[in-house]
């Protein structure tokens, strides 16, 4: 059930002066209104300039975020995967539904598309966007594109846009 425009305007005096909910200090997933819960694809972040988090976020912000992303990282692909990753500076996954086709994926960087001797690609270009809804670490985008690739490579092929070079990617910091 919706809160009454009362209940809203309270619960948004109650958040602006930095006070508890009124159920409580513990955070509530079935209220939409719980400022204790990040949601961040609910809102546009057309706004924010390439490579940023917005201008509420301090080095220090950006530092711990970093040092956060990089542990989720380490623990989605793995301490041999991301040791691979620390040397080469990519990985490779190769294509389950284009036989001779591979991903190379690297940090904060767009697909580049691995073709093998003889393999024709689904694509014009070499290279294939993807940037995430809103701004995220590189280390942390780059685990979600892994597991993206390793298991739903048919979202990759519905949502990457192709391009002729190689680039940073516009989201992510």
């Amino acid at each position: 059930m919706l809160p009454s425009p009362a209940a809203r305007i309270v619960s948004w005096w109650r958040r602006l002066l930095g006070l508890a909910s009124a159920a409580g200090d513990h955070a509530n997933p079935d209220d939409p209104n719980d400022s204790a819960i990040e949601r961040p694809w609910r809102h546009r972040w057309d706004h924010l300039p390439k490579r940023s988090a917005g201008a509420g976020f301090s080095r220090a912000d950006y530092a711990e975020a970093r040092r956060r992303a990089r542990e989720v990282a380490r623990a989605t692909l793995g301490e041999a995967l991301w040791a691979k990753l620390q040397d080469q500076g990519y990985l490779d996954v190769p294509s389950r539904l284009r036989p001779g086709l591979t991903y190379r994926l690297r940090v904060g960087r767009r697909i580049e598309v691995i073709r093998a001797p003889g393999v024709r690609s689904p694509w014009r270009y070499p290279y294939l966007c993807i940037n995430p809804t809103y701004p995220l670490p590189e280390e942390e985008f780059f685990a979600q594109l892994y597991l993206y690739a390793r298991d739903r490579e048919d979202v990759i092929l519905k949502v990457a846009a192709e391009q002729p070079w190689d680039q940073l990617l516009g989201r992510t910091f």
